[in-house]
């Protein structure tokens, strides 16, 4: 079982922390079996909004392993400048060790200047806050500071951007062990409905056409993505959401920017792309997997880009 350890600094941001930690309890809630333990450095760490933390491990408690994950969150400026955070060798060294064997060190904002210190950001692609990206390729010349980009995935060591980047950041994450489907499950529960990738350009059709609130061409989409071998007629779908089929038609136009037809074929080629991965499965197999009578139906929708 793989293990999301959360080093909790002083002065730590809490939505830095919040963020990435609710992603991994609504996955827990879906069916993801993980454990989240919580660390600090420092006794009674406090947020920058004032509210204090209770006592916690010491992260020399954690017993952490090959593929398990460390987030360290970010922290007030002020004291990412001091003495006294520059001065905790031990703890950049611990980073630095896990890094070693393998444990993914993941950053948030200006966490990533933990990161640093623990000399794990040379020459290594790596992103912070806006605010600080000059000050974190000032402090270490080694390292390849992108800007304007939500995350970066370097081999083992993570950093994304500030505050709600660590939501996206988690979600990436979550998809590389779980996968979209799963991950769009995650997003659905935290009512963030577009998944932003690392260049804001990658697309997730499970993530895809959720900016909105309607709940009813929610539950609609939810719906088709459940049932991807099922007929779907406009009709009975909308019939579940208590709508008209063409008042359904035109207001999920309205929300998605598509059409249902338009949707559903996307949902049903993304479908079919992961199953060809299988060897195991015939064409035909997976045509019927995805809603298709035959195979050559299934292969003139994977010929349209």
């Amino acid at each position: 079982m793989k293990k999301m350890a959360f080093i909790i600094p002083p002065t730590v941001e809490l939505l830095d922390l919040s963020g990435p930690t609710q992603v991994f309890t609504e996955a827990k809630v879906q069916g993801y079996e993980l454990e989240m333990e919580f660390y600090q450095y420092k006794d009674f760490p406090v947020s920058t909004a004032g509210l204090g933390f209770g006592s916690l491990p010491h992260y020399k408690e954690a017993r952490l392993k090959e593929g398990d994950f460390i987030f360290v969150p970010g922290m007030d400026n002020e004291y990412v400048r001091s003495v006294s955070f520059k001065s905790e060798r031990a703890f950049f060294s611990w980073l630095k060790e896990c890094s070693d064997m393998n444990i993914t060190v993941c950053s948030i904002c200006s966490g990533a200047f933990a990161l640093g210190h623990a000399g794990l950001l040379n020459n290594t692609e790596c992103t912070t806050h806006w605010r600080r990206v000059k000050q974190l390729q000032a402090e270490f010349p080694n390292a390849k500071v992108i800007t304007d980009i939500l995350y970066v995935k370097s081999n083992n060591v993570y950093t994304s951007a500030g505050i709600s980047a660590g939501i996206d950041l988690s979600l990436a994450i979550l998809e590389d062990l779980k996968g979209a489907l799963f991950t769009h499950k995650v997003a659905r529960g935290l009512v963030v409905y577009h998944r932003r990738s690392g260049q804001h350009s990658q697309e997730s059709i499970y993530l895809d056409y959720r900016n909105h609130i309607n709940p009813q061409i929610h539950e609609v989409q939810d719906i088709l993505i459940e049932n991807l071998s099922k007929e779907n007629k406009l009709e009975t779908l909308a019939s579940k959401v208590g709508m008209s089929p063409r008042n359904l038609s035109r207001v999920f136009k309205a929300k998605t920017g598509t059409s249902v037809l338009e949707y559903l074929t996307r949902l049903r080629k993304e479908h079919a792309l992961t199953m060809l991965n299988n060897p195991d499965f015939t064409i035909e197999y997976i045509a019927s997997k995805c809603g298709y009578k035959t195979a050559r139906q299934l292969q003139r929708i994977l010929k349209n880009k």
